[in-house]
């Protein structure tokens, strides 16, 4: 995927790549303390790494599914920050995008620590840009609703069948939808700091409530 986004971005500007799990905290800082002089000044994070796993009620739910989603969620988001943080800090500038969710915003039922791990997103996002107000470094949310991408697959576990329904009879946001929001948080003025944007899909009203035809 990052070899793909490479070469279709190669021929407009100069691009470099580094892979690395973000659960991996000694990792996330030695690969970011790898990049190149030209890349080394960091003006923009987006921290959009996340997942779900499972969707079951507390009762039933997988340890090893709460893991995983406190480990990326949570740990792997402070894991890349924290090395970026430090050199937006020596540059009195830079711009942290945190990608959380509607589920930050609400609790929905089944949904219980996959909520609570984008609840942490929400209040991680709020401790940051109050930390960092002193430096001039500006940080903000964006909160998707129903976006249709791999996320149901990985939550039901690779079943494509029941992970299409979640997005059947009703227009679901795109992936381009939240570059093209993303593109305009960081394109306003240096003054101007989008704290917190959510956005749906028109025929979404709530986790749980979705008009489909």
């Amino acid at each position: 995927m990052l070899e793909k986004l490479q070469k279709e971005l190669a021929s407009s500007t100069e691009v470099h790549t580094l892979a690395f799990d973000v659960r991996d905290k000694i990792a996330a800082q030695k690969e970011i303390e790898s990049l190149p002089t030209a890349f080394s000044k960091i003006d923009i994070l987006v921290n959009n790494a996340g997942n779900a796993h499972g969707l079951d009620p507390i009762q039933d739910g997988s340890m090893d599914d709460w893991e995983a989603m406190i480990d990326i969620n949570i740990k792997g988001l402070l894991n890349v920050s924290k090395p970026i943080i430090s050199k937006m800090i020596a540059q009195n500038s830079g711009h942290i995008i945190n990608i959380g969710s509607t589920a930050g915003k609400e609790v929905y039922p089944n949904g219980n620590v996959y909520c609570a791990s984008k609840h942490a997103v929400d209040a991680l996002n709020q401790g940051m840009r109050m930390d960092l107000n002193q430096y001039g470094i500006r940080v903000g949310a964006v909160n998707p609703g129903m976006v249709e991408t791999e996320f149901s697959e990985v939550r039901f576990k690779g079943d494509i069948d029941r992970a299409s329904k979640v997005y059947q009879g009703f227009d679901a946001l795109q992936a381009e939808d939240i570059a093209d929001i993303i593109y305009f948080v960081v394109s306003r003025p240096y003054y101007v700091n989008i704290a917190d944007l959510t956005v749906m899909p028109t025929a979404q009203a709530s986790s749980t409530m979705v008009k489909r035809i």
